[in-house]
C-alpha cells in the first residue's frame, strides 16, 4: 500500500522530472476540494451532479472533414448553455464531462459555459480506448520510447498545471477498454493512470462497452494501488447481470448507470430494473448516474440526416423527466435517489472510503 509519506515522495521525484510546481491541495494532506475548470470547489458545494456529460466530442480523425467540421464556436456556446439551463431548472449545479485528450475535449468551450452559467464542470485528463481514440500517434511513439512514462507525465502535469496553454486543472482521469476485453495499447494507459492517480491522488473514470470487462479494469487498476473507492466503472448500465455488477460493487468502486436515454445499446426498462436490483441489494451507496449526452459533435460522424435525431435522444434530462419516476413506481425512495445525484457524487470526490458491501 502507498502511503500518504510515500506518495508525496513520488510526488515531488515527478515533479522535477516532469517540471511541474508542487502544489500542497493535490497531495490529500487538507481538506478535500473538487478541481474545476473554473476553480477548486468543496465536494460539499457539488450538489445535485451528474457524473457522465458532454459537451464536446470529436472522434479521432475528426478535424481531418473539413468540409462538415460541425457547429460554430458560437453556435456550441449557445447549445451548452441552454442545456446547463435545463439542468439548473431541474436543481443541478454540477457535471463531469469526462472526454479525454484524444476525444475532441475543449477545456476553453468548458470554462465560457461555466463562467456564464455559474455551473460546476469537472473536465478529465487521460486517453480513450483503443478503437477511436488517438491510438495511431501513441502507437507510432512507441516505436522509439516507453511510452506509459511519457502518458503518466502527461497526467499529472494536467493534473497539476493544467491543460496545455490554459491553466484548465483536470480534476479526473478518464481510461477505457473497448470490446472483448482489454488490449495492450490499452493496458498500457491504464498503467500510466493508475500511475498518475497514485502519484496525485485523483480519481479515475471509465469507458466500457457492452457492460463488460469492468471487473478486469478495477482489478488492473486496484492492483498498481489506486484505492478502489476512486475508481467509477463507466457504463455498467450496458449489463443487466446483477453479480457483474456486485462484483465490483463488492470490490469497493462505484458503478456508472450513466447512459440513460440511448436505448440502441439498452432499453431504459432494463437499466431501471437492473439499477433497482443494485439498491435492493444494499449497494445504493455506489452508484452514479448520467446519460453520457453529446451536445455538440465535432465534425460529423454520424450520416447528416441521423445527427438532428441524435440530439434529441442525447439530452441531459431524461434521468429527472423519465427515469424518476420509473423508480418511484418501482418503490424507490426519493432518499434513494437523492443518494445517487447528491450524495454518492460527493462521497467519490470528497475520496472517502466505502463501508464493505456484504456478500449476497
Amino acid at each position: 500500500m502507498v502511503t500518504t509519506a510515500t506518495k508525496e515522495t513520488i510526488f515531488i521525484g515527478w515533479s522535477r522530472m516532469c517540471n511541474v510546481s508542487v502544489m500542497s491541495d493535490q497531495l490529500s494532506l487538507s481538506a478535500p476540494v473538487v478541481q474545476t475548470v473554473t476553480g477548486p470547489v468543496s465536494p460539499d458545494d457539488l450538489g445535485r451532479t451528474l457524473m457522465h456529460e458532454h459537451l464536446a466530442v470529436g472522434y479521432s480523425g475528426w478535424e481531418s472533414h473539413t468540409s462538415r467540421p460541425g457547429l460554430s464556436r458560437a453556435d456550441m456556446r449557445a447549445v451548452c448553455i441552454d442545456r446547463i439551463a435545463e439542468l439548473q431548472d431541474l436543481g443541478y449545479s454540477s457535471l463531469l464531462d469526462p472526454c479525454p485528450s484524444d476525444l475532441g475535449r475543449d477545456v476553453e468551450l468548458m470554462v465560457e459555459v461555466a463562467e456564464a452559467t455559474g455551473f460546476n464542470i469537472i473536465c478529465a485528463t487521460g486517453l480513450y480506448r483503443q478503437e477511436g481514440g488517438g491510438v495511431a500517434y501513441w502507437t507510432h511513439k512507441a516505436q522509439y520510447e516507453d511510452i506509459q512514462p511519457v502518458m503518466t507525465e502527461q497526467f499529472v502535469a494536467e493534473l497539476i498545471e493544467g491543460i496545455g496553454t490554459t491553466g484548465v486543472r483536470a480534476g479526473i482521469i478518464k481510461c477505457g477498454t473497448g470490446h472483448g476485453g482489454m488490449s495492450d495499447y490499452e493496458r498500457t494507459v491504464f498503467n500510466a493512470v493508475a500511475a498518475a492517480s497514485c502519484v496525485t491522488g485523483a480519481p479515475i473514470t471509465t469507458h466500457t462497452d457492452d457492460g463488460a470487462v469492468g471487473d478486469i479494469q478495477q482489478q488492473v487498476l486496484v492492483d498498481a494501488e489506486v484505492p478502489a473507492h476512486r475508481i467509477v466503472i463507466s457504463h455498467s448500465c450496458g449489463s443487466t447481470d446483477t453479480d457483474y455488477h456486485l462484483g465490483i460493487a463488492t470490490g469497493g468502486s462505484y458503478l456508472g448507470f450513466d447512459r440513460f436515454g440511448i436505448e440502441a445499446f439498452m432499453s431504459d426498462e432494463d437499466r431501471v430494473d437492473a439499477l433497482v436490483r443494485l439498491l435492493r441489494q444494499g449497494a445504493g451507496d455506489r452508484v452514479v448516474v448520467s446519460h453520457d449526452s453529446v451536445w455538440c459533435w465535432r465534425g460529423e460522424p454520424f450520416p447528416s440526416h441521423a445527427m438532428s435525431q441524435l440530439a434529441e435522444v442525447m439530452e441531459p434530462t431524461r434521468f429527472d423527466r423519465e427515469i424518476v419516476p420509473m423508480l418511484i413506481d418501482r418503490g424507490v425512495t426519493q432518499a434513494e435517489i437523492d443518494k445517487l445525484v447528491v450524495d454518492n457524487p460527493r462521497r467519490f470526490f470528497a475520496g472517502e472510503p466505502l463501508p464493505a458491501l456484504a456478500k449476497s
